[in-house]
Formats: structure tokens, C-alpha cells, sequence
């Protein structure tokens, strides 16, 4: 199978290009290399994908002429660029164009696929709104340019669907972690800081919340089982995450453990629109996809803590 990935040398997209390539499928890899974070991270990556065959294009979404640098014959999409979290250095034309703008842009040409046996949006679990603890169904309350706009994306692609114009699902992930996070993330830059004895900022009352930290490698079991299950994941929206919730504080406390060392917190003022709770509900996940992750937020650290190292 021919299987586009965008956003491919990010975090959870360089996972999911790598599995695809090892299960024998031919991956083309897309990526506009923004500076939102780390250039080296990203080259880091682009250079683990390219090692393994894996051909990476530098092209922005938010330009429409994609037909120009992809090929026609695209079985699969996976569609996870995007403008992430809710960093307050985003605008809300950041996040327009990067999610909005730029999943139109990737909608028609994936329009001209003749072949596309499917488009798979990956959503996330902001869409659901300060908390997420919900089935799919329930009503989306965003509470963040981020959620907003990954909403209406969402729904550009299920539009289509509807339309029965294009094939298409959409997965919604639930906190991810592991090797290759983005650096102001949670757990890298816990580990980052440290290592190097400095103080981790806390956002204030923080500390309480709880979250379905999900191994990386447990959320691209999920993405790749949509490939020959076109038939039940149609049109559907799928909630892809751990059923198992920690706090930010025990998160802190399992990175102190795999590190052997105290890390200094420096509180910092509250964050307006991080979401206080969310516990992925995984019920469709598991009926449609037979999906069940297992990897333990310790465990999950190790390995994090294990990347860090060696390429940091």
C-alpha cells in the first residue's frame, strides 16, 4: 500500500510512519518543518526515517497546490499535522491556517485519490472540552483555539464522508508520551530540567489534574488497525487513549523515580483552557478495533527517559 503521512516527523506522525514502514507499506512522509519547536528534534526524526526508506517531502498544507509534490495513487492518508496545544505564543491565526486552512487543502487533494480507500484525521481529546471523559457522541464544548479549530477540521473530513464523497474516519488520542515528545511537553521537559537540576514550571493548581497518560507505541496500535477495517470505521469517530488516569503530580513523581533524584517546582499562574481531567473512553476502540492498551506510565517513562539520554 502507498500511505501519505503528514506532519510525519512530529512526535506521534514519525511513530506511526515508522510502523506503517515496518508492516511492508511504501510511506511518504510530509512535513512543513515549522519552527513552533525544536529544528533539531525534527531533523533528528527526519533522519531516523529516512535511514529506514522512508521518503520525507518538505511541504506546507497551507499551500494548495499539494498535487504538484504528491502522487495520485495514495491508498491511505494519515493526517496528523497540525498547529498543537494551546501555547499562548499561537495566534488564533496560527491555528486557523494550520488546522483549518491546511486540512481543506489536504481534503482536496485527497479528493483526486481514485484509489483512497481511506483518510484518517487525527483529532484529540480537547475537542471534547475542560474535561474529557466522554463516548464519542457526547456534545464537543472546546475550550481552546486548539480544540476549536481541530473540531472544524474534524468535520471538514466527516463532511466528506457524508457526502460519501471520501472515505474517512477521524481518532481522537488522549496525552501521549514517550521517545520523541515535543520539548515543552510535560514529560520531556520534566526530564530535561531534571537532569540539568533546574525547576520544572507548574501551572497553579495543576498538579491535581488527571490525565490518560498514553504510551506513543499503545496509540499507533490503534491508528494503524484502521487498515482493512474501512468497512467499520467509516464515517466514525474513535476515541484511542489508556482507560487509566494519574495525576500531573504522580507523573512528576514517576519521572523523580526513573531519574533517582528530587525535581524543584516553580509554580507558575493558572493556563486558560487546559483541560482539569481526561480518561479516554475506550468502548468503540475496543469493539470496532480491538484495541487495548497496555504499556504502564512507568514503563512509558523509562523508555522516554531512555531516548532523552541518548540523543540529548
Amino acid at each position: 500500500m502507498k500511505i501519505l503521512v503528514t506532519g510525519a516527523v512530529g512526535f506521534i506522525g514519525s511513530h506511526t510512519a515508522e510502523r506503517l514502514q515496518s508492516l511492508g507499506h511504501d510511506v511518504i512522509g510530509l512535513d512543513n518543518f515549522s519552527d513552533y519547536y525544536s529544528l533539531e528534534l525534527k531533523q533528528l526524526n527526519a533522519v531516523a526515517l529516512s535511514q529506514k526508506g522512508i521518503t520525507i517531502l518538505k511541504k506546507d498544507l497551507r499551500d494548495d497546490d499539494l498535487a504538484s509534490v504528491l502522487p495520485k495513487d495514495i491508498d491511505y492518508i494519515f493526517h496528523f499535522a497540525a498547529q498543537p496545544g494551546i501555547s499562548q505564543s499561537s495566534t488564533f491565526e496560527d491555528y486557523f491556517s494550520n488546522n483549518i486552512i491546511a486540512t481543506k487543502h489536504l481534503i482536496d487533494f485527497a479528493e483526486r485519490c481514485k484509489d483512497l480507500k481511506l483518510f484518517v484525521n487525527i483529532g484529540t481529546s480537547s475537542i471534547y472540552g475542560l474535561e474529557a471523559t466522554f463516548p464519542e457522541d457526547y456534545v464537543p464544548k472546546p475550550a481552546s483555539h486548539y480544540g476549536v479549530t481541530k473540531l472544524a477540521a474534524e468535520q471538514l473530513v466527516l463532511q466528506k464522508s457524508r457526502e460519501k464523497k471520501l472515505p474517512a474516519c477521524s481518532l481522537r488520542l488522549y496525552s501521549v508520551i514517550g521517545p520523541r515528545e515535543r520539548p515543552e511537553k510535560m514529560y520531556t521537559k520534566l526530564i530535561a530540567l531534571g537532569l540539568k537540576d533546574e525547576a520544572f514550571p507548574l501551572f497553579e493548581g495543576s498538579d491535581k489534574h488527571l490525565r490518560s497518560f498514553t504510551y506513543v507505541d499503545d496509540i499507533v496500535d490503534g491508528v494503524v488497525s484502521v487498515i482493512d477495517n474501512e468497512i467499520k470505521v467509516e464515517g466514525e469517530i474513535i476515541n484511542l487513549g489508556t482507560e487509566v488516569e494519574h495525576t500531573t503530580k504522580e507523573g512528576i513523581e514517576t519521572v523523580e523515580a526513573v531519574l533517582g533524584k528530587s525535581i524543584a517546582i516553580n509554580v507558575i499562574p493558572k493556563r486558560p483552557g487546559d483541560q482539569s481531567r481526561t480518561k479516554a473512553n475506550i468502548d468503540k476502540a475496543k469493539r470496532l478495533l480491538d484495541y487495548n492498551p497496555q504499556t504502564t506510565l512507568l514503563e512509558a517513562v523509562k523508555q522516554q527517559v531512555e531516548w532523552y539520554k541518548a540523543n540529548f
